[in-house]
């Protein structure tokens, strides 16, 4: 059976390290008690713990979840990126956690958030990965790249070719279902194009009216609670079962509506009552 998630990093808005640690805690208490037994993180929260992996092992274990995926961010600096991320699988495997979601950063400039398919751009991302994927294998986790708005690695085409340009066995994706819906990809079709590549499934709803009316990356705006949208969540859960697909769904809001307890109670309640999980 599928397993359902948290995402905790929008708890964290403060990085004073003793600060975020609190707001860390907040975030596992919280979703543990909405009834999500994993969670994932941005892969930041390495440098409060670095010296000590076993304190946020041992927090997890009184806070009664499991953090299994942390996630990091590419630039287009390939020896740079591998070494910061390389850094973060290795703490990843120290404290137990499964899965390294991975995606580029960004253009870097002020330039448009969508752009035709730069092959010079992915081919950076492919490199990143396919290293980072064999030596993360070699520590037991997978490396699952998250195609995203506003990044070298979006489109329909973005996707194909990444996929064309790396291996399968060391690089799996996560599919975000609000981002491939800003691609004008469909998430089932997108499930049932790349089923046996899925190694992390990322769930969020779009306010498909609110997308109509913005611009540019106001479009992340119309992010939404599951629920609160028009994507066919139990059309992707069933593509999935297809595919043979038992990991992790995860839900992760950018911009709560009210506030993450809120957008976590309510993706909650959605999943039990309308997934059935």
């Amino acid at each position: 059976m599928m397993k359902v998630a948290y995402t905790g990093w929008t708890w964290i808005n403060n990085r004073d390290p003793e600060a975020a640690k609190r707001l860390l805690e907040n975030s596992f208490r919280e979703c543990k008690f909405l009834g999500y037994d994993y969670v994932e993180n941005f892969a930041f929260i390495r440098d409060y713990y670095a010296e000590n992996p076993q304190e946020l092992v041992d927090l997890t274990k009184d806070c009664g979840v499991n953090l299994v995926n942390l996630y990091g961010h590419f630039t287009f600096d390939v020896e740079k990126s591998l070494e910061i991320a390389k850094a973060q699988v290795k703490f990843l495997a120290d404290i137990g956690g499964k899965w390294y979601n991975c995606q580029n950063g960004g253009f870097g400039d002020d330039g448009p958030a969508e752009r035709p398919t730069n092959p010079e751009m992915i081919d950076k991302m492919c490199e990143i990965t396919n290293r980072l994927g064999e030596y993360a294998k070699s520590l037991g986790v997978t490396v699952c790249f998250h195609p995203h708005y506003g990044t070298c690695v979006f489109s329909q085409e973005d996707i194909d070719y990444f996929a064309a340009h790396t291996n399968p066995e060391y690089v799996s994706f996560c599919f975000d279902t609000a981002h491939t819906t800003l691609a004008g990809i469909c998430p089932v079709k997108l499930v049932h194009q790349y089923g046996s590549r899925i190694g992390y499934m990322h769930l969020k709803d779009v306010d498909t009216y609110a997308l109509s009316k913005a611009e540019g990356r106001a479009k992340m705006a119309s992010f939404r609670a599951l629920g609160h949208g028009t994507v066919n969540f139990p059309a992707v859960k069933a593509a999935l079962e297809e595919e043979g697909y038992d990991g992790v769904l995860c839900v992760e809001l950018d911009r709560p509506e009210v506030c993450n307890f809120h957008s976590a109670e309510v993706s909650r309640i959605y999943i039990r009552d309308v997934l059935g999980l």
